[in-house]
């Protein structure tokens, strides 16, 4: 079985929600079918981005972590 992984962020505007979110994920899923691959799940990864010390000690920025979603799909 081949598998891929691809990010997923939707791009809502203020009077959006989440009704805009799943249509963009409807229409990601739907383009992958289109090529053969059946959709998996929706995965939350986190990350951790390391900080910065700046120049000289200033303008450093802290680490911070964040949450990014990925689609997982398979053939």
């Amino acid at each position: 079985m081949e598998y891929t992984v691809v990010p997923f962020t939707a791009n809502i505007s203020s009077s959006g929600g989440a009704s805009d979110a799943s249509s963009q994920l409807e229409s990601l899923i739907y383009s992958y079918a289109s090529d053969g691959w059946e959709y998996v799940r929706l995965e939350q990864v986190e990350t951790h981005i390391a900080g910065t010390s700046g120049c000289f000690g200033t303008g450093g920025t802290p680490s911070r972590t964040i949450s990014v979603s990925m689609v997982v799909f398979r053939k």
